[in-house]
């Protein structure tokens, strides 16, 4: 393409704690300025993460690169392709999706085994490189993942990271078809796909969450059972009762508060998985090691997810098995998206939609 600009309108996070900046100069890198394997991506919106505002107020054990670009769920349009890129998967025109994971090896043991998230070598969008909230950013040919026709771009962009992280931790939680698999925060933006997933998946829901627009939601994507956790006096108790007084199957766990994992370790059944799924930065995971051992509970760390991860929770989506509910904003709204997020004030998902 010969209209790429020079310039464009990105929101950069300049150094560690700092106060986040919209930039209207911030470089475009060139076609001719790409490494093989390296694709540049004209982004058309972006889904915004509690990951992202990690990112940007630098408050995780581990630390973003910095001047950093933040964002990891974008959906755009390939417009270039580095020169010598073998096999290269993508072609210009094609839309593709943007998310956490923008690089791995792909031949180290961890690629190998389909944990490429976890790469030595890998590479994270809006983290150590630059990511989605800009109008156009650098990825990677074989890690861009290709978006299903029949999908709405602001949908996906949601699904990329929301959707595939819960999407993997159902997939690896070893619950079976007519299973109870309890949800904490499940009128959230990844609580709501989690319940989608789940009832696509043949599995029993119970829905944990507070308040009456929450509890209608719940219950209209699927969810089985309901608990306020501002109401019940006894939420271990509240959930073995929901599930035939046995207790839970399985929980998946996106809270970055320590009570989620402490509590589910109480209802699960014996023989049941907590999917540790939420990264808290400074929060420990403290249970009962004589009833995880006695009940024989799975504690099972969930991270993102890989390619096909991604590619099969796209898939699912596309299918109308499962309906993102998002409110679109602008980029340069990101730092009151921030600010809601940070109040517990975001029902859904936030997808920005960049500057034409």
């Amino acid at each position: 393409m010969s209209n790429i600009p020079k310039t464009q309108i990105a929101a950069v996070v300049p150094s560690h704690g700092a106060a986040l900046e919209i930039r209207k100069d911030h470089p475009v890198k060139q076609p001719s300025e790409l490494a093989p394997g390296e694709c540049l991506v004209k982004l058309f919106c972006t889904g915004v993460c509690h990951t992202d505002l990690h990112a940007s107020k630098d408050d995780w054990p581990l630390h973003a690169n910095t001047p950093l670009v933040g964002g990891h769920e974008g959906i755009g349009e390939v417009i270039a392709i580095g020169e010598n890129t073998s096999e290269c998967p993508v072609k210009i025109g094609d839309r593709v999706g943007i998310k956490w994971l923008a690089y791995s090896c792909l031949n180290c043991e961890q690629c190998r085994n389909g944990r490429e998230q976890n790469c030595p070598k890998a590479k994270l969008s809006g983290f150590t490189v630059d990511g989605t909230f800009a109008q156009y950013t650098v990825s990677y040919v074989h890690h861009v993942t290709p978006i299903p026709q029949n999908l709405d771009s602001n949908a996906a962009a949601s699904i990329l990271c929301a959707g595939l992280t819960v999407y993997r931790a159902l997939k690896y939680s070893h619950a079976k078809i007519g299973e109870w698999v309890v949800l904490p925060g499940a009128g959230g933006g990844l609580g709501h796909l989690a319940i989608q997933y789940a009832v696509a998946m043949g599995l029993r829901v119970v829905a944990i969450d507070t308040g009456l627009e929450k509890k209608k939601l719940c219950l209209e994507l699927g969810a089985e059972k309901w608990i306020d956790f501002k109401e019940a006096k006894d939420i271990v108790q509240a959930v073995r009762e929901a599930c035939d007084g046995e207790g839970a199957h399985c929980a998946i766990v996106t809270t970055a508060d320590a009570s989620g994992y402490t509590q589910a370790v109480d209802y699960l059944r014996p023989g049941g998985t907590l999917m540790a799924v939420g990264l808290p930065g400074e929060a420990k995971l403290e249970a009962s090691i004589f009833f995880t051992v006695f009940k024989s509970i799975n504690i099972i760390g969930s991270y993102v997810g890989n390619r096909q991860d991604a590619v099969e929770a796209l898939e699912i989506a596309s299918r109308g098995r499962v309906v993102v509910r998002c409110e679109c904003k602008g980029l340069s709204k990101l730092k009151e998206v921030y600010d809601a997020l940070e109040e517990g004030k975001v029902a859904g998902r936030i997808v920005l939609e960049m500057p034409r």
